[in-house]
């Protein structure tokens, strides 16, 4: 029995499946023809104006003396044009849609005249308590205007609330990668693609049946994530994705391209339930129409003009805390407790967005929120992120300011931990309002003992404010002692664990490596580790740091050990991170050792460094007060103070420069930096200074954030221990006094030994030559091109190469590599990926691809530098041209190289031209396009030898050149180009109505007669001008009827007709530029 499988194609995998469920959800499907016709038949336009006016009178009404009144269109039109977005009033894309953002959420007003008594009334665009009172449509196939030409960009599909689109998804077919998906996505957002639909935008989610990611406008790709549900389940999922849809929701779905497919869905149905996908799953997740609005309105902010969306763990956070804020204590007081997210995944703004939940609960009456932390710069994050809410935060300068807002019952109040000390020391206040939520950043808790943890801190909080509700947020466990004492003011209300962010890429995974150095080195032992430290290097340049290296031997020990860990950290960042856009950090004991470390760093003259450390104490802990010590540091500071005049300023000018991409490359601390701070960069922590517990889970998460920058992506952070701390990481980490304080369940995936990672090279290895199997002969490099012609399998190769390149960088800068494989076994390694890199140039220069520079990250180079044979510089691919018959020859006459090499590049470059022509001449490169997938599938099956194949590809490549038509051209328009692309549409298309074929003389002349009237109507800015394009249309419209159906008696059914009108006016925008 013969029975029809499924269909992989990106429409029939994910596109439809994904409109069934939106519509299943509540949401209207429009077909294109009906949502071009309510976006008032401009591509331009991307509201649904029409419906946007209906729904903003049906949702908007007032009341005057007790009477209920309706608001009119004109209002509704007033409304939607304080909206949209003027020329005079855009501000760029972040800009244009947070102005858009803050109206949609806060609507606006509209002033009405009752009886000559004039007063203005709130008025909605989008009913956010009751989200079953909004209206909500989706459509796929959405064409955009781009910007300053009619030419349009296409999302897969739109979803509209009250004809105002917030929702834009990109869908690809299962094989290919969603990072393609969000770049275009991202795209479609720049100045010249159609950023008026991502003005409106609020949330972008780019989905394949098995894999989904979601964003918002201005988010960059490294930060698109995926959903992970706390709520959810299959069960609830299931009957909406097999709901049988009504008839005119098929007939809106499965119009225009979607026709052909709906015999397939229904065969779909009939054959039983489809089960439940990542796809749907996400969908259901964010897109019902209630958890939508609820993701745009409480769980969006802006951080500094960023536009940003809460991950899955600040959601589900958020709706634990309020679910808890909302149930008693004995006392009358609100339940508290803290949120432990782990380090780098947005806690300080799950407090923000905790706090606005707060203020916008209807159930909460007067909520009065006071957010603590240590971080000024929060400040200006959290003010704007109140804006949307109506909502001024104070921020309170000092204690008494403090007491002085609480007593006036400031509505939001931020301010500095120690102020808040300062204000419970002198207040003799006790204000017992419930309504009152203290929000406190416990980032602090652990740097010294100085303010107490969480029991006292809320003890002496409850002082000030008895019955105030206490919510603490903490990146770090709780310590096993600090669970004891939870009772004393809450619970733990949710948590995200390190291994959680881990595996949804919101952190990179931190690999460590203890690496001990010898201090007092002699003989051979100097020898041994000066070859280790100094590969690379020319001979007068290792000359020079052995001489260096001597030069401190008097020094005491505590300078050897400085002088040897220096000298360490200096090479091993200079060998394996100079160059790559990657940046470090040294943990050092104390000031006086930040100093010295700098200064020989500098002696050294290989990295870059800067310190920043806190001013200068007669009483420095853990610091040998010893004369010495205190004048280094005081010297140093004078010279800082010299030359950036306050604190404040070296402190800002350093930290900008650390985290931007020029010196310095190592930043030094003590213990300052070591919280609050982000830098992306930061990717390599070495640890000279004994830490534990909070301190150290908190010094190590600085190197965990992600960072992509063009060719850049950071894959690991990585702890370099220079202590000891965690010894050979050969046991779980609560063995180790630095975290015994832990339950070792919490711990979970904190470090990885790098060692895992370099067990994982040979398993890459073999998986870059399990590709080339079938390559008979291993020494011809021809076969290995030829096994790569297919481009699936060359990209493929690439990614297998690349993961394969990333874990060899990070063992060859590992001193672990010599534990795990002896030298025989890393050179094999180290040759064949000098063997494969060059593979991929040649092929890429084989198959006229553009170089993906991420593949050739510096790193890797830098690796190649020191550890194996240089590479010569990188090779821009030289892309052939085949208008330049002298290129061309120089191709075919290459030398050391193939004939069938030389085809595949002429090939290729034909192939590129004809796709950047399409366009302008359809008929006649679709038919070369035709011939030469031909004559490429001709030599694949050896139909050709290597020689024909050559010589056919140059005899295509010339006559795409040339544009030879051969000779079916007719007389008429053999000399103009012009007509014989257009000639090329009507071409065998036209008929008379006794069915016999217009012959082509005829059509020539027909063709010129429309050429006439195209050039007749072309005025300037014609493409972007509705009312001239309508007027061509009508003229060729005209002619079509008037002249060959009713002079000609020339027979054309309506589709066609439409079709062949579509396709002339395409090619008249691509041909003339109006």
């Amino acid at each position: 029995m013969m029975v029809d499988g499924f269909n992989a194609a990106e429409k029939h995998q994910s596109q439809i499946p994904a409109m069934q469920l939106l519509v299943a959800m509540g949401f209207k499907p429009l077909s294109q023809d009906d949502a071009l016709q309510l976006r008032g038949g401009r591509q331009r336009n991307v509201v649904l104006d029409d419906v946007l006016a209906e729904n903003l009178m049906r949702i908007n009404g007032f009341a005057h003396r007790g009477k209920e009144y309706d608001f009119d269109l004109e209002d509704a039109h007033e409304a939607m044009r304080r909206l949209m977005p003027t020329p005079d009033r855009l501000k760029g894309l972040r800009g244009t849609n947070q102005d858009i953002y803050d109206n949609l959420v806060l609507g606006t007003t509209i002033t009405k005249s009752i009886s000559g008594d004039s007063k203005s009334y709130s008025f909605r665009y989008i009913d956010w308590e009751n989200p079953a009172n909004n209206e909500y449509h989706v459509t796929a196939e959405f064409s955009v205007e781009r910007t300053g030409t009619t030419k349009t960009k296409r999302c897969d599909i739109v979803a509209f609330v009250n004809g105002i689109p917030v929702l834009v998804i990109e869908n690809k077919r299962p094989t290919e990668s969603l990072k393609k998906a969000d770049s275009q996505l991202i795209g479609y957002q720049n100045e010249v693609n159609i950023p008026q639909l991502f003005h409106f935008a609020q949330l972008l989610i780019s989905m394949k049946r098995t894999e989904a990611r979601y964003a918002t406008v201005g988010t960059k790709r490294q930060f698109w994530q995926a959903w992970r549900d706390e709520e959810d389940s299959d069960d609830a999922i299931a009957p909406l994705i097999n709901r049988t849809m009504t008839a005119a929701a098929k007939t809106a779905i499965f119009s225009g391209e979607f026709a052909s497919a709906a015999g397939y869905f229904d065969t779909l149905a009939a054959d039983g339930d489809r089960a439940v996908s990542e796809q749907d799953r996400t969908i259901f997740a964010l897109c019902r129409p209630e958890r939508l609005l609820d993701l745009i309105r409480r769980f969006t902010v802006f951080d500094g003009g960023v536009r940003k969306v809460a991950r899955h763990q600040q959601f589900f956070g958020i709706r634990r805390a309020m679910e808890t804020v909302k149930q008693t204590e004995t006392n009358g007081a609100r339940k508290g407790g803290v949120i432990w997210h782990t380090q780098g995944s947005g806690k300080s703004l799950t407090m923000v967005m905790l706090g606005r939940s707060l203020a916008l609960d209807k159930t909460i009456r007067n909520p009065r929120i006071l957010i603590v932390t240590d971080r000024d710069d929060l400040d200006k994050q959290i003010k704007d992120t109140f804006k949307s809410c109506d909502l001024e935060p104070v921020r309170a300068t000092s204690g008494s300011h403090l007491l002085e807002l609480v007593e006036n019952r400031a509505p939001l109040v931020t301010t500095i931990i120690n102020k808040f000390e300062t204000a419970l020391k002198h207040s003799n206040l006790a204000d017992d309002d419930p309504n009152v939520f203290v929000l406190v950043d416990e980032s602090h808790r652990s740097q010294t003992g100085r303010y107490g943890g969480h029991s006292q801190f809320a003890t002496k909080m409850r002082r000030l404010l008895p019955k105030a509700c206490y919510l603490g947020f903490t990146g770090t466990p709780l310590l096993k002692k600090e669970k004891n004492t939870m009772s004393t003011f809450g619970r733990l209300i949710h948590r995200y664990a390190i291994d959680e962010a881990v595996a949804d890429e919101a952190v990179v995974p931190l690999l460590y490596e203890g690496r001990l150095v010898e201090q007092q080195v002699t003989g051979n032992v100097i020898d041994r580790w000066f070859e280790k430290i100094s590969e690379g290097l020319t001979d007068s340049q290792k000359a020079d740091l052995k001489r260096k290296f001597s030069r401190m031997d008097a020094l005491s020990k505590t300078g050897q050990s400085i002088r040897a860990k220096a000298f360490d950290i200096s090479e091993h960042f200079r060998q394996h991170w100079q160059g790559t856009g990657f940046k470090a950090q040294l943990v050092a004991p104390s000031k006086a050792a930040a100093v010295r470390f700098k200064e020989m760093l500098d002696e050294i003259g290989h990295v870059s460094s800067s310190v920043i450390i806190s001013p200068p104490d007669e009483n420095e802990g853990n610091e040998d007060i010893d004369q010495e010590s205190k004048d280094t540091v005081r010297k140093f500071w004078s010279k800082m103070m010299s030359q950036y005049k306050s604190e404040e300023e070296y402190n800002r000018q350093t930290i900008d420069a650390f985290k931007g991409s020029g010196d310095p490359e190592i930043l030094i601390v003590v213990s300052k930096l070591l919280t609050g701070f982000d830098a992306p960069r930061n990717t390599v922590l070495y640890v000279c200074k004994s830490l534990k517990e909070h301190n150290l889970l908190q010094a190590i998460a600085r190197v965990n954030r992600l960072y992509e920058d063009g060719n850049t992506e950071k894959q690991f952070g990585f702890i370099i221990d220079y202590e000891g701390l965690l010894g050979e990481l050969d046991s779980a980490l609560t063995t180790y006094s630095a975290f015994e304080g832990y339950e070792a369940a919490d711990l979970t995936g904190t470090v990885h030994d790098v060692r895992e990672e370099i067990r994982k090279l040979p398993q890459l290895h073999d998986q870059l030559w399990d590709l080339f199997k079938s390559v008979r002969n291993k020494k011809d490099m021809e076969q290995f091109e030829q096994h790569l012609s297919d481009e699936a399998v060359r990209q493929d190769f690439y990614g297998r190469l690349q993961a394969f390149s990333r874990c060899l960088h990070v063992s060859l800068s590992s001193d672990k590599l010599l534990d795990v494989f002896d030298d025989a076994k890393i050179d094999t390694m180290k040759r064949d990926w000098k063997q494969f890199t060059e593979l991929r140039r040649s092929v890429q220069l084989r198959y006229q691809e553009t170089v993906d520079v991420r593949e050739f990250e510096p790193k890797i180079q830098k690796l190649l530098d020191d550890h194996v044979v240089a590479l010569p510089a990188e090779v821009i691919i030289d892309v052939v041209n085949i208008n330049d018959p002298d290129a061309l020859k120089a191709v075919v006459g290459e030398t050391g190289v193939s004939e069938a090499s030389r085809a595949d590049r002429i090939a290729s470059a034909t192939r590129r031209a004809i796709t950047e022509k399409m366009e302008e001449d359809p008929a006649f490169y679709s038919q070369f396009s035709e011939l030469l997938q031909e004559t490429i599938r001709a030599y694949r099956e050896r139909r050709l030898s290597e020689r024909e194949y050559l010589g056919s590809v140059v005899d295509l490549a010339n006559k795409v050149a040339r544009k030879d038509r051969g000779r079916d051209v007719p007389e008429s328009i053999r000399a103009n180009d012009d007509a014989q692309a257009f000639f090329g549409v009507l071409k065998n298309r036209l008929s008379t109505s006794e069915g016999k074929q217009v012959g082509e003389d005829e059509t020539a002349a027909l063709t010129i007669s429309i050429l006439e009237i195209i050039k007749e109507h072309l005025i300037v800015d014609i493409w972007s001008n509705d009312v001239a394009q309508n007027n061509l249309r009508n003229a060729i419209d005209d002619f079509f009827f008037d002249v060959l159906r009713d002079e000609k008696g020339i027979d054309l059914p309506v589709e066609d007709l439409d079709d062949i009108e579509l396709k002339i006016m395409d090619l008249a925008r691509a041909r003339f530029a109006g």
